[in-house]
């Protein structure tokens, strides 16, 4: 199990010595997704918390007319799950699939809570990336509300430089709000910039 790239992250926060680090790598699970395989599907129980070691997946929403709405995209050293699912038990709204083939290190809810009890330190960790994300998610919402779609791209590739490359115009535009064809011509008055 390939477990530096999360004690990494880890250790950006909080400091654990090794028997902290053997019972927290004890706690996890390997699973490796093939190119759009799904990790949760809407109306499924989001039963882990995911660390994406290698690959690209995707969170989204299917409207009731079929078109996809992109909530984010998880890349390596980044953590994905539908946590609202995940803390409640209760049925999720997302589908998260794999963009790329990809390998995620996961714990689940009665293990979490095992790393609680027994390295309370974690609580922290957790914290602090509940907020990230909570911090992350607002900025989205507001620049939804409130910026162009120019204003939107220029964000999007400003804050993930490399992920527009991994992607497909059709995912960027759902991520984005817009329509593909839209975001071609967005591109094409950036370049003449």
């Amino acid at each position: 199990m390939n477990t530096d790239l999360i004690i990494q992250n880890i250790s950006q926060h909080i400091h654990l010595d090794k028997t902290e680090t053997d019972f927290f790598i004890s706690l996890l699970q390997t699973k490796k997704l093939k190119r759009k395989e799904f990790l949760l599907k809407q109306g499924d129980l989001c039963k882990t918390e995911n660390f994406i070691i290698k690959g690209c997946l995707r969170t989204y929403t299917i409207d009731d007319n079929g078109f996809e709405h992109i909530v984010m995209f998880g890349i390596e050293d980044w953590w994905v799950g539908d946590l609202y699912s995940f803390l409640t038990q209760s049925p999720s709204t997302y589908f998260i699939d794999a963009l790329e083939d990809s390998e995620i290190l996961q714990i689940t809810k009665v293990n979490l809570d095992k790393l609680f009890e027994r390295v309370p330190k974690f609580e922290r960790f957790f914290r602090l990336i509940l907020q990230n994300a909570f911090i992350a998610q607002q900025q989205r919402i507001n620049q939804n509300l409130s910026y162009s779609a120019e204003q939107r791209y220029l964000d999007f590739i400003a804050k993930h430089p490399n992920l527009e490359q991994r992607l497909s115009q059709k995912q960027v535009s759902a991520y984005l709000g817009i329509t593909p064809v839209f975001l071609s011509i967005l591109r094409r008055k950036l370049s003449q910039k």
